[in-house]
């Protein structure tokens, strides 16, 4: 098979990329500044993407190369790019900086927005009723299943990132959120 000029250029620097993940997984520091010689310019770039701001940026890419280095033993040859690899770790710690400077959702908030707007006195006056209900049937949920729920149906978090955040597995994660929306109806029919 024949490869062109480009070709050849990205094979050697994987061959190289995954060589020094190998040193890094050994304690080698020269290759670990070799590697971020090499790899610091792209992930740079993935983190200042998601955090949209330099310094976040920086911060998250700093934190990433630091993972590299812990977890550099847990990487596989898997005949993909090793920079999927570091790519995915620096877009993750990224994406978990973004959501640690998100402030918690209070749905107290959310309460005055729940009737809408043209209804008439009497509708705006049940809507408030309901809105208060559910704010107070919300509240008899449990710590972590309220956290749940806001973060999937709130702030639109997927379920795989709440299972990752709260530490319990996906099925779990899906089970929290449909046991708190049974208690939620169940609430708001008394």
């Amino acid at each position: 098979m024949l490869f062109n000029h480009e070709e050849r250029r990205i094979i050697l620097e994987n061959n190289e990329i995954e060589t020094l993940i190998g040193r890094l997984a050994l304690g080698d520091t020269a290759a670990f500044g070799r590697l971020y010689d090499l790899t610091s310019g792209k992930l740079f770039a993935v983190c200042l993407r998601v955090l949209g701001q330099r310094a976040s940026a920086e911060d998250a890419m700093q934190d990433s190369f630091v993972k590299i280095w812990k977890n550099a033993d847990r990487y596989r040859v898997n005949g993909y790019s090793p920079m999927s690899w570091l790519i995915t770790i620096a877009r993750n710690t990224a994406i978990d900086r973004l959501r640690a400077t998100r402030p918690e959702t209070d749905l107290g908030r959310y309460v005055e927005f729940l009737p809408a707007a043209g209804l008439n006195p009497e509708q705006s006056a049940v809507a408030a009723s309901e809105a208060a209900r559910l704010a107070d049937c919300f509240a008899e949920l449990e710590e972590d299943s309220r956290a749940a729920i806001t973060g999937a149906y709130l702030q639109g978090d997927s379920y795989k990132d709440l299972s990752a955040r709260f530490g319990v597995p996906l099925n779990t994660m899906r089970t929290w959120l449909r046991r708190g929306l049974m208690s939620l109806r169940e609430c708001m029919s008394r």
